[in-house]
């Protein structure tokens, strides 16, 4: 066994012993199992609410989004960092006033709760079955992101990846609920931080800095070096609105507005968000520097066989940049920490799931703690299928799952926190 697998081992097994020790504070009831009977401080919610927001999507699909299309990609961290700026700023602290009511343990639930607190069952039932399909979609998207990290470190079978990542899963789940997905996010965001900052390092080492870097772009292609996209039917404010309605769509996910609603006090949501956007912001445009560097650096990555079986060859970039830049100990490090996150995203995703079948499809098992984790054995399933039989690669999924739930569940909640509904 090579270093680079024992290092991945080390870490990722120290990663889930992280989640696993959520045993220790957990409580045998629904409301702790879906949000950690709101206990959580405003670091740890910062902490845990960007990694849950940044793990497959920015490891595998942003990477592979600014490989193919170039500097352009910074358009998209600018919007979508502004809309989700906007709601830190006017929907969350409201978010977190409608959550001390009692019995509130999903967002459906909050947004079918009327101002005079009487629920609307219809609203919640259909928001339950948006949730359950599209997260479900969601969390298959991590899944396979996970698998796709195996896949390059290791030449497993896809499905084999999924297999791992299933089992952490439901280690995850079993263990503490949100709670263990929470604390697993904190200790991957700092793994996740300091991998990328090593890869960025590794490359500029290699290429050299921005002069280097952009020349040998613009030897493959010039519109790789463009800061704005060629052809834009309406225009660049358009372009740059869209992306910032995106963020804004972040309102309408429930595996990261559960973050919120766990928060320990309405008045920690300030101090959670400058912890979250100081983690965020640099974050988002490492994951820049690091796909313009694997496109410098791997420009034959599609035509390599390890991707012959993968709908997106360049959903590797991350992955294979790793194993050429850094010492074998690292990219076992790396990798364990990109697996993890995925991993742990998936498990937050399928709890909220979990809730929106017990809590919000059917209520009669809303306060039993056995019922919870039987829905988590069959959301985990569904998306288990999904991940293994999707055509999509986790960029596309991603993509489709979170514009699916922004649009329905967020326009919802957005009018039911400002009062228009």
């Amino acid at each position: 066994m090579n270093v680079t697998i024992i290092s991945f081992i080390v870490v990722l097994l120290l990663m889930t012993l992280a989640g696993a020790m959520a045993v220790v504070h957990k409580q045998k009831t629904s409301a702790d199992y879906l949000t950690a009977s709101q206990s959580v401080p405003p670091w740890l919610t910062a902490l845990s609410a960007v990694a849950t927001n940044n793990s497959g999507f920015m490891f595998i699909g942003m990477i592979a989004y600014t490989y193919r299309q170039g500097l352009e990609s910074v358009w998209m961290a600018l919007g979508w960092v502004l809309g989700d700026l906007t709601v830190w700023i006017f929907v969350h602290p409201r978010v977190r006033q409608l959550a001390e009511k009692p019995g509130l343990n999903t967002l459906s639930q909050l947004i079918g709760t009327r101002p005079d607190g009487k629920i609307d069952r219809s609203i919640v039932i259909v928001a339950g079955w948006i949730t359950f399909v599209f997260l479900g979609v969601y969390a298959a998207a991590q899944l396979k992101a996970g698998s796709t990290a195996l896949h390059a470190l290791l030449g497993w079978d896809m499905w084999a990846g999924v297999a791992v990542g299933t089992i952490i899963v439901i280690l995850y789940s079993f263990a503490g609920g949100i709670r263990a997905d929470i604390w697993t996010d904190a200790a991957q965001s700092l793994v996740m931080f300091v991998s990328m900052l090593l890869i960025l390092i590794a490359a500029y080492w290699k290429i050299g800095g921005v002069d280097a870097l952009f020349a040998n772009l613009q030897s493959q292609d010039s519109s790789l070096v463009s800061w704005f996209p060629a052809n834009l039917e309406f225009g660049m404010i358009p372009y740059l609105l869209g992306f910032a309605c995106a963020g804004f769509g972040s309102m309408g996910q429930p595996h990261i507005m559960v973050r919120i609603m766990a928060l320990d006090h309405q008045k920690s949501i300030k101090r959670a968000g400058m912890y979250y956007f100081a983690w965020y912001a640099p974050f988002f445009l490492l994951a820049i520097g690091v796909g313009l560097y694997a496109r410098a650096i791997l420009p034959e990555l599609t035509s390599m066989p390890l991707g012959a079986d993968l709908r997106e060859p360049t959903e590797l970039a991350l992955p294979v940049l790793t194993m050429e830049l850094l010492p074998d100990i690292f990219v076992g490090m790396a990798l364990a920490g990109l697996f993890a996150a995925t991993v742990s995203t998936a498990d937050s995703q399928i709890i909220v799931c979990s809730g929106a079948l017990t809590h919000d499809v059917t209520s009669k098992w809303k306060d039993s703690y056995l019922a919870s984790k039987l829905g988590t054995l069959l959301v985990t399933t569904v998306a288990v299928v999904i991940a293994l039989f999707a055509p999509e690669g986790v960029f596309g999924l991603v993509l489709v799952a979170w514009s699916a739930l922004g649009a329905s569940i967020g326009t919802i909640l957005f009018l039911r926190v400002m009062g228009k509904a």
